[in-house]
């Protein structure tokens, strides 16, 4: 029987001997190093995303679920990690993996903010007691944008998305092909005009509620059509000012149509144990020890191998794929910037020829970076 003090700390041993003894389960490895490595992971992302004042973020509920996705596959994910990068590093990021997914349910969960944070944020708050508030908020909204903007208006359209859906302004403009100052302007106007002047006259006056017709009437000689929007100007004509608005690949992907195909970043010894490696082993038809190419409805791209340039022939080789395919339609996702630890500025540019081709779709934070 191994004596307490006999016991060989986490610290100063090698990766081999730490991943050996986190598949034996040994208690002190696995409390010193991997509960250890998780901690200073939480620290590094809770100072940015303010972790402990979000329920199901605390640190003992990803830490878990971070362990419960490596023992799993028995540790091997530990293994196949970029040559160079220390095992400290690969966990780190895969911490952040993690976190990342468990953000995003997060963030679906609290989609819906209310309009006293949206008018906070805007520096245009004002008190509204009433605990059904969002839901009231919306119809209002609704009812605003089909009575007095026109239910099809741009106009109409900028609130909703904005208010309603949680669009950004960039995102908005790149929807209507204007620039972002063009919506970013519209949207002031309208709610200092229209929307804040008419909750403040509704919610301050329980007895009056004024009739949208009034409300119809005092802004109709104003227009709100947005046709006086033009286009940003000097309006290039190149490839890269074409509108991307419809290949755009959308952050959840659940189901993909026949002729869809998903495109993940993979390692090339094919394990697809996490992230969209894993969605698509699982419901796209990714196969086990395939690191590379089309692979069911779904299509790998390597990125663990090391650096940049490792990945660009890869990403040369889909581009042909794709152009060679063109009744597909490839739903890149943001490959590389998960547990691989590069960010959309070092992966996008790689994809510079898929800009011509349409048949290619890719993420937000990809098109960013290259037009």
């Amino acid at each position: 029987m191994t004596r307490e003090k006999d016991k060989k700390p986490a610290i100063g041993l090698s990766d081999e001997e730490i991943v050996e003894g986190l598949r034996k389960r040994d208690p002190q490895i696995t409390r010193d190093y991997f509960y250890g490595i998780c901690r200073i992971a939480y620290h590094i992302y809770n100072r940015r995303y303010l972790l402990e004042r979000k329920v199901g973020l605390d640190f003992y509920s990803i830490a878990h679920e971070y362990y419960l996705a490596l023992d799993k596959y028995d540790f091997r994910q530990l293994e196949d990690r970029k040559s160079g990068m220390t095992l400290k590093t690969w966990m780190i990021n895969g911490f952040r993996f993690v976190l990342l997914d468990r953000m995003k349910a997060y963030q679906k969960e609290h989609s819906m903010q209310s309009f006293e944070e949206r008018m906070e944020k805007a520096d245009l708050s004002f008190d509204i007691p009433d605990d059904n508030f969002a839901e009231d908020f919306r119809n209002t909204v609704y009812e605003i944008c089909h009575s007095v903007l026109g239910r099809d208006s741009r106009s109409s359209l900028i609130l909703q998305m904005i208010l309603l859906e949680g669009f950004k302004g960039k995102e908005v403009a790149a929807q209507l092909g204007v620039s972002p100052s063009a919506v970013t302007q519209r949207y002031h106007k309208l709610m200092e005009e229209i929307v804040i002047p008419y909750f403040k006259r509704y919610y301050t006056s329980p007895i009056y509620m004024p009739p949208m017709e009034s409300i119809s009437g005092q802004y109709e000689s104003q227009k709100f059509a947005l046709d006086d929007i033009s286009p940003s100007a000097p309006q290039e004509t190149g490839p890269k000012q074409r509108n991307i608005s419809r290949r755009i690949t959308p952050d959840d992907i659940t189901s993909l149509r026949p002729n869809e195909v998903f495109v993940f970043g993979s390692n090339l010894a094919g394990m697809h144990g996490g992230g969209g490696a894993r969605m698509a082993r699982l419901y796209f038809g990714a196969v086990l020890g395939k690191g590379d190419g089309p692979q069911g409805q779904s299509y790998a791209i390597p990125t663990m191998q090391g650096g940049v340039e490792t990945i660009l022939p890869y990403v040369d080789k889909f581009i042909a794929y794709a152009k060679a395919h063109p009744e597909q339609k490839f739903l890149v996702t943001a490959i590389g910037c998960g547990i691989a630890g590069f960010m959309p500025e070092d992966i996008a540019p790689l994809f510079e020829d898929a800009i011509d081709v349409e048949g290619i779709c890719l993420p937000q934070s990809f098109w960013d970076e290259l037009v």
